[in-house]
């Protein structure tokens, strides 16, 4: 199996994890995922101050710049995998 389909298994199994990952967790699977699938951050961040859910997305997508797709495609499976045990 290659990377790319991996990386879908994965996906698919994150989302039938038994128990809900922690916020932070969440957010690693989240920037490692749209790293995976689009690459670096584009655009503007949120612009409601009181957005704290988008704020946090946005920053920790892009703390994430420049890392690989395939790195974080590799990153986002093993994560997964250790949260299924």
């Amino acid at each position: 199996m290659d990377l790319q389909q991996q990386f879908e298994t994965a996906a698919t199994a994150s989302k039938t994890l038994t128990q809900k990952p922690d916020n932070e967790t969440l957010l690693q699977l989240y920037s490692l995922y749209k790293q995976g699938t689009e690459g670096d951050i584009s655009g503007e961040p949120p612009a409601n101050p009181f957005d704290f859910v988008a704020k946090a997305k946005y920053e920790a997508w892009e703390k994430l710049k420049g890392k690989a797709k395939d790195a974080a495609q590799q990153e986002y499976i093993d994560l997964v995998n250790k949260l299924k045990g």
